[in-house]
């Protein structure tokens, strides 16, 4: 789709803002143009040509979200994937399937596992916050872990620790000492996957290929 953005206005931040018409074909003549914000950026890894990118978003003020913020934040885009892995494979199990029949109930598990998952992470937010280091090197699993010890497990707290405030501090703690290492630094090219294929490439000499004269006889041999 070409959304040819028409520029209007350029903001403090260095992003434009411009009108767009999502859609294309017949109903584009008739569909209402949608105001967006340009933000137009290139990534600088240390290669010799830094790749460019062009990002719309419906977040009109710069000061809601900058233009940078929204940059960097469009590279972890992938991480939802993560969050995926997260609630299908380690919180839910791998191959396990919701247990409600009706859909009143199916919805009602999901909220359950989603208002699960969303405890974990207030845990992790907090521990990397006590600690100063990256989210990234918060553990989801052990995460997880501990917090189905404190639930299953009454030998979970420490002595003393018998309310709730004292209990999520001790799981910070033990979470502290198991971070994960930091993440290596990688870079992978904006190319596109091509199945190789043992057939060479159609060229102009195919175009006139030398016709057979006679009925061909076709061999089997069995091995």
């Amino acid at each position: 789709m070409n959304l040819r953005p028409r520029y209007l206005e350029t903001l403090a931040d260095g992003s434009w803002l411009a009108r767009i018409v999502p859609m294309s074909g017949t109903n584009r003549a008739t569909t209402e143009p949608l105001t967006v914000r340009v933000i137009d950026y290139t990534v600088d890894d240390g290669r010799d040509n830094p790749d460019e990118y062009r990002l719309l978003t419906t977040i009109l003020d710069p000061a809601e979200a900058g233009a940078e913020d929204l940059a960097a934040a469009y590279a972890r885009r992938w991480e939802i994937e993560t969050t995926f892995d997260e609630l299908k494979t380690h919180q839910r199990g791998p191959r396990a399937v919701l247990r409600s029949k009706a859909p009143d109930l199916v919805q009602q598990e999901i909220w359950g596992h989603l208002c699960c998952h969303y405890a974990i992470r207030t845990l992790m937010a907090d521990t990397a916050a006590h600690t100063g280091q990256d989210p990234d090197r918060v553990s989801f699993v052990k995460a997880l872990r501990i917090a189905r010890r404190s639930v299953a497990q009454s030998a979970f707290p420490p002595p003393g620790a018998d309310t709730a405030d004292a209990i999520w501090s001790h799981a910070i703690r033990w979470l502290t000492q198991h971070l994960n290492p930091p993440r290596r630094k990688r870079s992978h090219p904006r190319v596109v996957k091509r199945k190789v294929l043992k057939w060479a490439a159609k060229s102009s000499h195919h175009t006139h290929w030398p016709q057979p004269e006679h009925t061909p006889h076709t061999t089997i041999h069995i091995h």
